[in-house]
């Protein structure tokens, strides 16, 4: 699944801004750089694998991150 630049909301309820994806320096990995869009609004990085996982929470399944545009 391509990650697409933008906007997306966490299965929490923050949202995030996707900058784009970047390789892991030693092991390849497709890692994805993003930015919190809430408090000091921080850069974080994910592994691509996760950012597409869905998560269970109390009995249903989300989608980790949904795009919102």
């Amino acid at each position: 699944m391509e990650i697409r630049k933008g906007k997306y909301r966490h299965f929490k309820g923050n949202e995030y801004e996707v900058i784009g994806t970047a390789r892991h320096s030693e092991t390849l990995e497709e890692m994805v750089v993003y930015k919190a869009l809430y408090g000091e609004g921080g850069l974080w990085v994910r592994p691509a694998s996760m950012w597409n996982e869905t998560v269970e929470r109390d009995g249903k399944t989300y989608q980790r991150f949904e795009f919102i545009g």
